[in-house]
């Protein structure tokens, strides 16, 4: 089978794609035949050495198939199975091993490149919008990227919980996007004072919670747009990581709170994992979560999915369709 594989850190042109012998299943995993593997930033900061990884390495850490091979002891999946799985390495393959344990069933109602564009992001828009900061109606959200892969199902599911969501986007376009999705007002981050035009939309009274997935650019804005006691929730960091703050801040600017989730902390165990993943799930088969997918490239294009993605002019989800 062919891999796209890395054996340095670098830039988008370190991926090689290689021919490997098809794998076998251990004890407690199976095989996937994979119909698409998402690209997601996390992808980005490992090939770069930004997040450390074991090398050589073949990335991507989500993706959606049929299961073609069992090994023993594996009862939550049986051969012929149409599945998903987020958090596991090695999704960038034609064929890929995952402990049978992180895989979840994928509805019929659900296409499996479909399902492959929503299980990490959608599960990450999951958890912060009902465990990070459980949204209710009448609060307040600020969500950067808003038409972007995560920022779009965020949107979605502040809104469908009857939050008031401001959406920081930087083209006409992804503006657009973000209004189409829910968003009652747009805020172009990159040519405005966001604190300020945050305070001009809610009275000066700044907003429950900040969904940051920018970090060291935005951070401070961040931090300035918030309610007294509000939650500033830095979940990514395409701008780069957010520098050392003084505790001593976040008193200052109204005894504030300070975040850095991640997914697998809140998919630890296969109850919650499955909870979340049919959260997502049944949402899409209701017709409740539009999942927008920007672009489809073949395997040989893995280096260009990651420029893409990396540019900021993407809107939605990226696939490789190996």
């Amino acid at each position: 089978m062919r891999v796209a594989r890395i054996t340095t850190t670098g830039g988008a042109d370190v991926f090689e794609i290689v021919e490997t012998s098809d794998p076998e299943p251990g004890p407690g995993e199976a095989v996937v035949t994979a119909a698409a593997a998402g690209v997601n930033y996390i992808d980005i900061y490992r090939r770069s050495g930004h997040y450390t990884v074991d090398l050589p390495a073949v990335l991507g850490s989500e993706g959606a198939g049929t299961v073609t091979a069992v090994g023993a002891e594996v009862s939550q999946v049986a051969v012929g199975d149409r599945v998903a799985w987020a958090g596991v390495l090695g999704s960038y393959a034609e064929r890929a091993v995952v402990p049978a344990e992180r895989l979840v069933p994928v509805p019929d109602a659900v296409d499996l490149e479909v399902a492959a564009a929503s299980l990490l992001q959608g599960m990450t828009a999951q958890y912060l919008t009902t465990s990070t900061f459980p949204l209710a109606a009448g609060d307040t959200v600020l969500i950067y990227a808003a038409a972007g892969g995560v920022g779009r199902l965020l949107v979605q599911m502040a809104s469908r919980l009857g939050a008031r969501v401001l959406a920081c986007t930087s083209t006409d376009e992804k503006e657009r996007i973000a209004r189409e999705l829910g968003a009652d007002e747009v805020i172009r981050y990159r040519d405005v004072d966001v604190a300020q035009r945050v305070a001009e939309l809610t009275d000066g009274a700044g907003v429950d919670v900040v969904y940051d997935s920018v970090g060291a650019d935005t951070f401070e804005g961040s931090l300035r747009s918030l309610r007294p006691r509000g939650l500033l929730v830095v979940y990514g960091e395409s701008s780069g990581a957010v520098p050392p703050i003084d505790l001593r801040e976040l008193a200052s600017h109204g005894s504030l709170f300070l975040t850095r989730p991640g997914l697998q902390a809140h998919i630890r165990s296969r109850e919650e994992l499955l909870a979340r993943s049919s959260a997502v799930f049944d949402l899409i088969a209701a017709g409740e979560l539009d999942v927008h997918i920007h672009r489809r490239y073949p395997l040989e294009d893995v280096a260009r999915s990651h420029v893409d993605l990396a540019s900021g002019t993407t809107s939605g989800k990226l696939l490789l369709v190996p």
